[in-house]
């Protein structure tokens, strides 16, 4: 009996061996292939497997012998699972709960205040900046004048009739002629040869027959205030007072004579002329005629229809009044007319303008407000520079008929032969040749006239002369040896802001490149406005940009940031 108890308690052991066998070799395959079907097993073979099993392989039965607690059958556990895990469900936190979250009940007051402070920051930030736009030294546009802002019109109405036609009728053709000027952007209107040259004391209430009527005149000035243009009168050159004495004395001019003139003046300026012009060679230009000239175009002068009294420099500077102080001028006068060029009998060369024109560049006027007119003559390649530099000036520019479309000086002769070149119907290659020029010079005329309405740096911005520095670049004619030398290229800079206007003109026959260490200081990029040959558009830079012999350019620059003092 012994010996066979201890072959059972054998017989079991090995049967626990193979359990744990088993087992540990079903967790390796589980735990490689969990979705092993072949060794998977039955919960309820997982949970327990008798001890003693009836009619199997090694089952016994523990007797008393063993022990009691065991009882009359033992069931030892293979396998114990985890049990499986509960699905939370989702629930809204308490308000206790996000206090505790957040950190408990003091996180308002600290978020709280932390929003008040940042509101205090923005606003802090947003004056600031307020504070810095509001003193920032931005340039304040000043107010203009109507005669400061202005681009005046010299005509003759006499020149604008037919040779033929025997009826007057210049002043009718003037006014058909408004449309035209308004188009080109002419804002005043100076008529010249209104009067009897001849006549001795003169009655400046009595107009040329060849020219017109009292009444075609009164229809002008209307035609014109409704076309939004101001009319002025010329008195250059007419003896209005007598002879002038050599210091320029007027005092011996007889009160009758005296109270004619200003009869007359005051009915022109009741039927609506905006002034009166006269040369600083004239009886008029004293100070006792200007100071009543002066007084009475006051009267008449209201905010926004100032009269005015224009003087025509005829030399190269205005002559002083007989006053201890020459400042009287800019009181008495409000436009003194500069000529660009002298007055000569031949065409000026390119030399010559330059020097004329750089004279005037680097004159300064003081107080009296400038109008610049070509007054002597070139040639037309010449006029068109001038014409690009007299409307990029400071002041206002004065235009003679017919210079807007660059022909030559006899307007009259080109006149007839425009209306004759028009029967043609453009058979003839001349006519269509010129018609072109025409076109271009319209066109040059026009993009400038634009540009400074709407441009301040040309209406009232700064005026910077600049010494230039070129690199002359080889002539076009291959013997060059003995050429004259070029005329220089001269520049200058119109401000507003940090918009500058970079004009440029070459007056030589030679091509000019620019010193790429000229003007430093001055941004490189830009954009052509104009030029005389019409033929720049885009942006440039000043590194590449290269002058045409006899061309003009004017260069919108920008700085961004800044603003020029």
């Amino acid at each position: 009996m012994v010996g066979l108890c201890q072959d059972d308690m054998q017989v079991c052991a090995l049967t626990r061996h193979v359990r744990d066998v088993t087992v540990r070799t079903y967790l390796v395959l589980h735990h490689d292939n969990p979705n092993a079907d072949s060794f998977r097993m039955s919960r309820s073979s997982r949970i327990g497997m008798p001890l003693n099993m009836d009619g199997g392989y090694g089952s016994t039965a523990v007797g008393s012998g063993m022990s009691g607690s065991l009882g009359g059958s033992e069931t030892v556990p293979l396998l114990i699972t985890d049990p499986e895990p509960e699905t939370p469900k989702w629930q809204p936190m308490s308000k206790e709960q996000l206090e505790l979250e957040a950190g408990g009940p003091g996180w308002r007051k600290i978020r709280s205040r932390l929003m008040v402070f940042f509101w205090l920051g923005w606003l802090a930030l947003l004056g600031a900046s307020i504070a810095i736009i509001v003193q920032s030294p931005r340039p304040v546009a000043p107010t203009l004048l109507w005669w400061q802002s202005a681009l005046f019109y010299r005509i003759q109405p006499i020149l604008l009739m037919d040779a033929q036609n025997e009826v007057p009728g210049g002043i009718d053709v003037a006014c058909e002629q408004l449309p035209y000027l308004k188009s080109l952007g002419v804002k005043a209107l100076i008529l010249e040869g209104l009067f009897h040259q001849d006549a001795s004391p003169l009655d400046l209430r009595k107009i040329d027959e060849r020219v017109g009527t009292v009444p075609q005149i009164q229809q002008l000035l209307m035609e014109s205030h409704n076309a939004g243009i101001k009319v002025v009168f010329d008195f250059c050159d007419l003896d209005l007072f007598g002879p002038k004495d050599s210091v320029g004395n007027d005092s011996a001019v007889p009160s009758d004579l005296t109270g004619s003139i200003q009869y007359a003046l005051r009915f022109w300026l009741e039927q609506g002329v905006a002034g009166f012009g006269i040369c600083d060679t004239d009886a008029a230009y004293s100070e006792k005629t200007l100071t009543e000239w002066r007084d009475l175009v006051k009267e008449f002068s209201t905010s926004d229809d100032e009269r005015i009294v224009v003087v025509k420099q005829t030399g190269e500077s205005l002559p002083a009044l007989n006053t201890s102080s020459t400042s009287v001028n800019s009181s008495l006068v409000e436009l003194v007319m500069m000529s660009l060029l002298p007055h000569e009998h031949h065409l000026l060369s390119g030399q010559e303008v330059a020097i004329a024109v750089e004279r005037h560049l680097s004159t300064s006027h003081g107080e009296l407000w400038p109008s610049w007119t070509v007054g002597g003559e070139a040639s037309p390649m010449l006029h068109r520079i001038l014409l690009v530099l007299m409307m990029t000036l400071p002041g206002s520019p004065v235009v003679k008929y017919g210079e807007e479309i660059v022909n030559s000086p006899n307007v009259s002769a080109d006149m007839s032969w425009e209306r004759e070149a028009d029967k043609t119907n453009g058979l003839n290659d001349s006519v269509g040749e010129q018609r072109k020029l025409k076109r271009s010079a319209l066109a040059l005329f026009s993009s400038l006239s634009g540009s400074r309405l709407r441009e301040e740096s040309l209406l009232y911005g700064s005026f910077t002369f600049l010494p230039f520095n070129t690199t002359s670049l080889p002539p076009y004619s291959s013997n060059s040896t003995l050429a004259p030398p070029s005329a220089p290229v001269l520049a200058f800079l119109r401000s507003w802001g940090c918009v500058h206007f970079l004009v440029l003109l070459n007056l030589g026959p030679e091509a000019q490149a620019l010193d790429p260490a000229w003007a430093p200081s001055l941004p490189t990029a830009g954009v052509f406005v104009t030029s005389t040959g019409m033929n720049r558009l885009g942006g440039t830079s000043l590194e590449t940009l290269r002058l045409q012999p006899e061309e003009a350019i004017v260069i919108k620059l920008f700085e961004s940031g800044s603003y020029a003092s």
